[in-house]
């Protein structure tokens, strides 16, 4: 089941129904999104792309990261989506362990593996779409990997999520039976990475022929969605709990009242329950949350609009500081250390099992046997179900700081550190904004180096978003018997510190 054929159905169904939009701008309908995809993925073939090749995306968002996705599915190979907001040198570890054979990128990206790269919008993206592409998509089994997704791990190193057809296509179908409804009068709209979950969520909607928009900012501005949502109607999002809160801010500060956005699915880190609360007040009952992660893709628990908006509900309050029940296709239990069920309440690591769970890690058997065990994916973070199946996250066994919805892991922040030759130790935790999430804090012991400094170090190694807000320097950190940091300790004295 080739995602590609999605498209094709909707196109030859629909074929004048609007696809692709820069802000308020049609540019394509379905026939021509279809054809564009087509033409891509022929292209791609000439270019020697053969069925289960990885070809690397590192855009911003924009229509034509649909039309290159679609088009590499097109031609039967896997689509390696690439944050856009990394590093040149980050996307070229990326793209060289994925094996990839051509990336889809700017030539201002920064890369240097001196890969074939194909510039949204050249000479040579045109020529691709100048020729006529095959009728029909690549033949796809079920089993075949078509989305290599990199999400970091403790070791600080990104590791390949391999998604097949399968594992799509039950995310896809769990969307929409217990996410939401999508028809073809809606638009989805992409105001978030398309790189993460809400380019994931361009599948459901491809499937129901509703319109795709990417704001002409290409990003987040809140004033810019109400715009949109008013210009166009029925407009569907993902959006980040940071995203959510400064979306309400606005919306408190203009009196705009969110006029045409009928769906807002928030997840990708912690949501406060005073700012869904405020939110719901706001903008009304418009929102759904889904807690997933690469290795499930948005598609472990959710709580339903209803959910969200029923105040008159005895656990209402309780039910909204959770992330909801099980998807459809999935099981989630609370396990114990040696993989045992725990009973209702009791706080242990979650566990998922079901159609959604990948495959597994690219070239990188050790770490698929320690997360997918008996079938389990240990999801690596912690929390609790209750009697009716609710569950409540408490902590991230792994250290990973969720900062604007984008997971950093510290031990990639600190590795980084510590190629400056005059830093001794580092250890990087997060601490709690109301804005961000998260925001991350450096504990540095150096001899020499400022925080300007330091921050210039990092800029040349690392993503900025993956660079720390604040900085701590110490004679030493806390360590136990074994010589661990101890970052608990950490923790509790950032609590006694205020924030700069």
């Amino acid at each position: 089941m080739n995602p590609a054929l999605w498209l094709k159905r909707t196109a030859d169904l629909t074929p004048a129904a609007p696809a692709l939009f820069l802000g308020r701008n049609c540019l394509a309908d379905y026939a021509a999104f279809r054809d564009q995809a087509a033409a891509f993925g022929e292209g791609l073939t000439r270019r020697g792309i053969a069925p289960g090749d990885r070809v690397a995306l590192f855009m911003k968002n924009c229509p034509d990261y649909l039309v290159a996705e679609f088009g590499i599915w097109w031609a039967g190979a896997v689509a390696v989506p690439v944050n856009a907001k990394l590093h040149g040198a980050e996307a070229d570890w990326i793209t060289e362990n994925a094996g990839a054979k051509l990336v889809i990128a700017p030539e201002t990206a920064g890369l240097s593996r001196g890969l074939p790269q194909i510039a949204p919008g050249g000479s040579a993206w045109a020529e691709m779409l100048s020729q006529p592409g095959r009728p029909e998509p690549h033949e796809m089994g079920l089993q075949d990997p078509c989305w290599l997704f990199y999400t970091s791990g403790t070791t600080g190193r990104p590791k390949g999520v391999i998604l097949t057809a399968a594992n799509l296509v039950a995310a896809t179908s769990d969307y929409l039976a217990d996410v939401d409804q999508v028809f073809a009068e809606d638009v989805a709209l992409y105001a978030a990475p398309m790189s993460h979950g809400a380019g994931f969520y361009c599948l459901p909607h491809v499937v129901r022929g509703a319109a795709h928009c990417v704001p002409e900012s290409g990003g987040f501005e809140p004033a810019e969605i109400f715009d949109l949502a008013e210009a166009l109607g029925r407009v569907h999002m993902f959006a980040a709990p940071t995203m959510v809160k400064r979306m309400t801010a606005y919306a408190r500060a203009s009196g705009r009242t969110g006029q045409g956005l009928r769906s807002v699915i928030y997840g990708g880190g912690p949501m406060y329950l005073a700012d869904i609360t405020e939110a719901g007040e706001v903008f009304g009952e418009i929102f759904i949350q889904i807690y997933g992660q690469g290795e499930c893709p948005m598609t472990i628990t959710t709580l339903s609009r209803a959910e969200v908006a029923e105040r008159g509900h005895p656990e209402w309050e309780k039910r909204l500081g959770s992330v909801g029940r099980a998807f459809t296709s999935v099981q989630v239990r609370i396990a114990d250390e040696a993989g045992q069920s725990l009973p209702p309440g009791e706080i242990g690591e979650i566990l998922v099992k079901g159609a959604p769970v990948m495959a597994g890690y690219w070239q990188n058997e050790k770490a698929t046997s320690e997360t997918i065990r008996d079938g389990w994916l240990r999801t690596g973070d912690m929390g609790a179900m209750d009697g009716a199946g609710y569950l409540t996250l408490h902590d991230r066994s792994k250290d990973v700081i969720i900062t604007g919805g984008t997971n950093v892991y510290p031990r990639e922040v600190e590795e980084a550190l510590l190629t400056h030759p005059q830093v001794v130790e580092v250890s990087v935790i997060g601490r709690p904004d109301p804005e961000w999430g998260e925001n991350i804090v450096a504990f540095v012991v150096a001899d020499g180096p400022g925080a300007a400094e330091l921050d210039a170090h990092l800029a040349a190694r690392i993503a900025r978003f993956k660079r720390p807000k604040e900085w701590h320097f110490v004679t030493e950190l806390p360590k136990n018997n074994y010589g661990k940091i101890l970052k608990t300790e950490l923790r509790e004295r950032l609590q006694s510190l205020s924030a700069p």
